[in-house]
């Protein structure tokens, strides 16, 4: 179960794993979790579902949201890893693809660590396993100079694998997934065996919009994927609350203060964000221009968490416009010819113009001379 994470994970870390931060929660649902489990599962798919979404259990425990979004969504991936099928969640930049994919790794197999990197340069081995070239050399090939990769460990403890950023890793590379997931089995020539998955493993993919064509995956290995989309928050409210709550559970870590108390200033830039990125105004009446970035919501939190530090390290503690102006203006100014002309235009168009935002306009007028 959920115990011992403490001797695992030190307490005095920057970032703690999702399965130390959450470890109350975790062992709360365990403890009240009565359907049934997976082989290896260490809660039901209902409780993973209520893990990431939240909720109120029979003994009073609140369960704080992970994902806030379609909750169908959640049901579908939680789902998939309880079948023979690997889950690809796909969606743009920033809509939450690593998060989810974390969570959902330390609800139902307890560690969320088993993780592969993608990027140009990721090898084979990342994916299959490599050797102990010390050990290989002075005896030759065995399986303890095998070093295991984390799918292969995955595979054999019965556990969720993730690979982060799959359609960044090379074409050939990416096809060494097909084996493993068709047939459930890794094979080690070297050695003339193999390593069997048992029950209990699955893997999470991530992928994101903006990267197709750097290395699209094969209608093979996509064939082994059941594919899950993560969209954008619907509605202004919903990236508002997204944005509080991580800004809360950052600035908790980094001792700043409440980003509940900006919550003026998150929505100011969660609009701003969202009319740049949907290409007109909230209210519908101007259509703006957008730039080349994404402005997702991750980067809306980025801005703010940069704005919390400003305030509390040189100001009062209290977000202002003037704090978050700067973060702004790096998210949206990507390419300084092309978006710093998008930026100015909106800003005169439709900041100025707007009721209560003189003091935002300002600040962004002075950072962007």
């Amino acid at each position: 179960m959920f115990v011992g994470l403490s001797e695992r994970y030190p307490a005095d870390v920057l970032r703690p794993h999702a399965e130390a931060a959450f470890a109350d929660e975790l062992a709360a649902l365990a403890a009240q979790d009565d359907r049934p489990r997976p082989a290896r599962w260490k809660l039901s798919p209902w409780a993973v579902a209520t893990y990431l979404l939240g909720g109120t259990l029979p003994d009073g425990t609140v369960i704080t949201p992970k994902y806030v979004g379609p909750r169908r969504i959640v049901e579908v991936a939680v789902s998939t890893l309880a079948t023979d099928r690997a889950l690809l969640l796909l969606g743009v930049p920033g809509t939450a693809k690593t998060w989810v994919s974390e969570h959902l790794a330390a609800a139902v197999s307890g560690d969320s660590t088993l993780l592969v990197q993608g990027t140009a340069g990721t090898p084979e081995e990342a994916i299959r396993y490599g050797w102990n070239y010390a050990r290989l050399l002075a005896h030759g090939p065995s399986r303890d100079a095998l070093v295991p990769s984390p799918v292969m460990r995955a595979m054999a403890e019965g556990r969720t694998a993730r690979v982060e950023e799959l359609t960044r890793v090379p074409a050939d590379v990416q096809d060494t997934l097909i084996t493993i997931l068709s047939e459930k089995t890794l094979p080690i020539p070297e050695l003339g065996q193999e390593v069997q998955a048992v029950p209990g493993f699955n893997l999470i993919a991530t992928a994101n919009d903006r990267d197709r064509g750097v290395n699209e995956l094969s209608s093979a290995l996509r064939r082994r994927f059941n594919t899950v989309v993560l969209p954008l928050p619907a509605s202004v409210e919903a990236e508002v609350d997204i944005v509080a709550r991580r800004v809360d559970q950052i600035g908790r870590s980094l001792d700043l203060p409440a980003g509940t108390d900006g919550i003026d200033e998150i929505r100011r830039v969660v609009t701003v964000f969202r009319e740049l990125r949907d290409g007109i105004t909230a209210d519908g009446r101007t259509k703006v221009k957008s730039p080349s970035g994404t402005l997702s919501t991750a980067e809306a939190i980025s801005v703010v968490t940069g704005g919390l530090a400003l305030a509390a390290h040189f100001g009062d503690g209290v977000l202002r416009p003037a704090d978050v102006a700067a973060g702004v203006l790096g998210a949206v100014v990507r390419d300084p010819a092309a978006d710093r002309v998008v930026w100015r235009e909106y800003l005169e168009a439709v900041v100025r113009e707007r009721d209560g935002w003189t003091d935002f306009y300002r600040a962004c007028r002075e950072v962007s001379a």
